[in-house]
């Protein structure tokens, strides 16, 4: 199969490229990170085009995020609204021009209408729904990543630990998630794009690990891979997803299973850091 990844330099973009290609498939990789030119805000991008013709099938995992305190500052300004609808105009106009099967990441705070994230994520499922393609819902997915500015909660809590030795905290850390590692979302992510025809697209396919931790635990477990690390919580409460807990479909597991769990997940990340 040839693999068209659009996002391939992010968290999950890179590690699914990385496992494709450890898995004989030829993938070609888009993001704006590595080439100015691969900017899917861009109208009439032909680059893009031509990748999109070219491909078997496309993962979208574009989209400008980042973790909690990337949030909390940008997705309520013009520019992080505008640069996902325009990414994601210009994407599916040439998913439906070439009739292309593909895979939509989405967050399971798309049902979440406070938050312009959630919203902008929803659009892209019913821009999805039309074009019969596949949605899936991550679930707070971790792995290394290059840029910190948008790290993730593990992330930020692992270089926290590892420069300054205190794990200073958004929130009070009662709020509480479900995590899954890249590898597991990769291995997830291939399953699907494998019996693609013969699912039902109809079904909600929720990635995660299906197991709750509090953003409290999840920094002691960073912290207990440390020599005196400090953990100190802050005074807010959720301030992304105000606290609301949506519950995990477990249909996908009819198809896939996650393998690694939290702790060493973690243990692999800091390896890697």
């Amino acid at each position: 199969m040839k693999y068209l990844v659009l996002g391939s330099a992010g968290q999950i973009g890179d590690c699914l490229c990385n496992y494709l290609q450890n898995k004989n498939h030829e993938v070609l990789r888009f993001d704006v990170v590595d080439n100015e030119s691969h900017d899917l805000r861009i109208h009439n991008n032909t680059i893009l085009e031509e990748m999109v013709n070219e491909c078997d099938f496309i993962y979208f995992l574009a989209f400008d995020v980042g973790g909690s305190r990337y949030l909390a500052k940008y997705q309520h300004t013009f520019e992080f609204l505008h640069n996902n609808v325009r990414l994601m105009s210009n994407t599916f106009e040439l998913i439906k021009k070439y009739n292309k099967k593909f895979i939509f990441a989405s967050s399971q705070m798309s049902n979440m209408s406070y938050s312009p994230y959630g919203v902008a994520k929803a659009i892209g499922e019913r821009y999805t729904d039309s074009l019969g393609g596949l949605t899936v819902k991550f679930w707070n997915v971790y792995g290394p990543e290059k840029d910190l500015e948008k790290s993730h909660v593990i992330t930020d809590f692992i270089i926290k630990a590892k420069t300054t030795g205190v794990i200073d905290m958004l929130s009070d850390g009662t709020e509480v998630r479900q995590f899954l590692h890249a590898d597991d979302c990769s291995d997830c992510l291939l399953t699907l794009s494998n019996c693609y025809d013969d699912i039902d697209k109809s079904r909600e396919y929720h990635v995660t690990n299906f197991k709750w931790n509090s953003i409290l635990e999840v920094a002691n477990i960073i912290a207990s891979n440390f020599d005196n690390v400090k953990i100190v919580p802050g005074e807010s409460k959720d301030m992304v997803q105000l606290d609301k807990r949506n519950e995990a479909d477990e249909y996908i597991l009819n198809f896939w299973k996650p393998k690694i769990d939290l702790e060493e997940g973690i243990k692999m990340i800091i390896k890697e850091i």
